[in-house]
């Protein structure tokens, strides 16, 4: 039987070409056994039609917010109540605008501020409208208050442009809608998971820095992994050239200190993955002024940055499950399981960094996971399987423990 037997499905559609596509995720899950109902905003009427969305769901289409009849039954509440998953697709840039700002001026939007229900959006946009600081900025706040996202994808667009902002593919919805729908297949509902990823990036003065080659792509590969299998994820990141992962909240840093305060407001969370690469030591006195050639190299006075890793696991609130990683070079297994034990963690995941290696900015890893007085060695695989297979073990570490009682800023 498939998960989306006897489950019920909202669809909202916004005002964008891609509605069309929409009819054909609607048909793939009602054939899964889903019963659906449709929202159709006035703009989304500009593309397809009351009569063809009512063909497919076999069900009424609801535009208005007031409508005499439904709205005698408080028609918006019991569309909300009614629902295992609300999804928003095309969730255009001004759809996405007004869900962040909380506004319920149509049946749409008011139907989402009354919802308790998951949340599914698939964006579909201009490539510059995506890239817009406004709509990263509501993309930001969404996934902060728990919003899921599937896409979008990079190619062509109706308008002429190619670029990221096209619809997420019809089978890969129906893929994430089953994903959500699916207990088995969501573990880590209801969890919160921190992620830390990246570099950081320690200043010398107000033009230089101290650094490292880490590109990042591990620690997101993770944060998006965590998403996927259902946790309320928080990606504490140094400087990258990276994306966030979409329905993933991330909280930008420079320095460790700046890492380490970012971290601990996070907190509470079930469990944390500490993947950035943080610098061991800052300049002690970081002058204002660009330092200049004056007969020699300048003497680099260097202090000793906080330890987030053995910080957070120390805490009598630290997260259940606490992973750090340790970039080596020979010997993994031995010096991972030495770290586990200075640090005060649960597990490590022990990564050659040698130049043969190949890791630092690659998409592939090669790990060790130590965890307790036990080591796994992991084939070479790409960070994204790496990250699988973590999260993977780590919801079957979590399995049986206590939910946190709250989750405030989390959207729960």
């Amino acid at each position: 039987m498939s998960s989306l037997a006897g489950r019920n499905i909202l669809f909202i559609l916004g005002a964008g070409i891609a509605a069309y596509k929409v009819l054909d995720v609607m048909r793939r899950v009602r054939e899964r056994g889903a019963h659906v109902r449709t929202i159709l905003t006035s703009g989304a009427a500009e593309f397809v039609t009351p009569l063809s969305v009512g063909a497919l769901s076999e069900a009424p289409v609801f535009t208005e917010l007031f409508d005499l009849k439904n709205e005698t039954e408080i028609g918006h509440i019991r569309l909300a109540r009614e629902a295992d998953l609300i999804v928003v697709a095309p969730a255009t840039a001004d759809l996405m605008a007004r869900m962040a700002h909380g506004q319920a001026d149509d049946l749409a939007t008011t139907v989402l501020l009354a919802a308790d229900k998951p949340v599914l959006c698939a964006p579909a946009m201009n490539v510059r409208m995506w890239h817009h600081t406004a709509t990263q900025r509501n993309l930001a706040q969404l996934a902060e208050d728990g919003i899921h996202f599937v896409g979008p994808d990079e190619g062509a667009m109706a308008c002429g442009e190619y670029g990221l902002g096209r619809m997420a593919p019809v089978e890969v919805i129906v893929e994430k809608i089953e994903a959500m729908l699916g207990p088995e297949a969501r573990p880590l509902a209801g969890r919160h998971i921190l992620v830390t990823a990246g570099p950081t990036h320690e200043p010398i003065d107000p033009v230089r820095f101290i650094a490292n080659r880490s590109s990042g792509k591990q620690g997101y590969a993770i944060a998006e992994a965590a998403e996927a299998l259902g946790a309320c994820v928080t990606l504490v990141s140094g400087p990258t050239d990276l994306a966030a992962p979409p329905g993933v909240r991330r909280l930008n840093v420079e320095t460790a200190e700046e890492m380490l305060a970012a971290v601990e407001n996070a907190l509470p969370a079930d469990a944390a993955i500490f993947a950035a690469a943080v610098a061991d030591w800052r300049v002690a006195e970081n002058p204002s002024a660009k330092l200049k050639k004056s007969g020699g190299a300048p003497t680099l006075a260097l202090t000793e940055n906080p330890d987030i890793l053995k910080t957070i696991a120390a805490r009598e609130d630290r997260p259940a499950l606490v992973v750090g990683f340790a970039a080596e070079t020979g010997d993994a297994a031995a010096k991972g399981q030495e770290k586990r034990r200075s640090k005060g963690c649960d597990w490590i995941v022990a990564n050659d960094v040698s130049p043969e290696s190949g890791v630092f900015g690659s998409d592939e890893n090669d790990v060790t996971l130590v965890t307790g007085e036990s080591a796994e060695d992991w084939p070479r695989m790409r960070k994204a399987e790496v990250a699988r297979r973590l999260m993977t073990r780590i919801a079957e570490a979590l399995e049986g423990r206590p939910y946190l009682p709250t989750r405030a800023g989390h959207g729960a």
